[in-house]
């Protein structure tokens, strides 16, 4: 890569990271061109497609966060507190840095890197869960997949509150969190969406 080249590379992700984490990963191309400097011709000849932007600009980012709640969450000595806390971490995430609220719903399942950094993270919650479970403190038909549309969730609600009410999402989170306690559990009225299920809900949340 030459050197002019390389210096766009490099503005164009200090502008993507800026704007991605200011407005999620749905941020205008055109705007995160405009703010590096470049054309939007450059950023298409350097990246080719949004995907690959952000694969390039968020994926170790994300890595880094959603791995470390995970380590800390794992490593609590009580299993509800460790999970409470996952919740209660990822949903502040999604107020505080819009990108992070996009990886943890899987807006953008092209971006193969993030899409792997998303796997291992379910990886990880599934062990939450069932540790949570196994200590008889989580209700035992909660699911991985039902914990995606806790975030998808907060994620609409992050948006819309933002700027009117940023911490109101904490109600939400504890009346969450008190509805999944074993003793509050009722039979529920519908089976869990299966992960192919949730993939294309998901899709068409993006698609929205």
């Amino acid at each position: 890569m030459r050197a002019d080249a390389r210096r766009n590379a490099e503005k164009l992700r200090t502008a993507a990271v800026e704007l991605f984490r200011e407005r999620g990963l749905q941020a205008p191309l055109k705007e995160i061109a405009r703010r590096a400097g470049v054309s939007h011709g450059t950023l298409y000849n350097l990246y080719g497609t949004r995907e690959a932007l952000i694969d390039e600009v968020v994926t170790d980012l994300a890595a880094d966060r959603l791995d470390e709640v995970s380590r800390q969450a794992l490593a609590m000595d009580d299993a509800w507190d460790g999970f409470a806390y996952y919740i209660e971490t990822l949903c502040e995430l999604q107020i505080t840095d819009p990108a992070i609220s996009d990886v943890v719903t899987g807006r953008y399942p092209n971006a193969e890197r993030l899409m792997a950094v998303c796997g291992r993270a379910h990886d990880a919650a599934t062990r939450i869960i069932e540790r949570a479970q196994q200590a008889g403190s989580l209700r035992p038909d909660f699911t991985g997949e039902d914990l995606v549309f806790v975030f998808a969730t907060n994620s609409v609600l992050s948006r819309a509150v933002r700027d009117t009410a940023p911490d109101v999402w904490r109600r939400g989170v504890a009346f969450t969190l008190d509805g999944l306690r074993t003793e509050a559990a009722h039979p529920l009225p519908t089976a869990p969406l299966t992960p192919q299920q949730v993939y294309e809900v998901m899709g068409n949340i993006a698609g929205g």
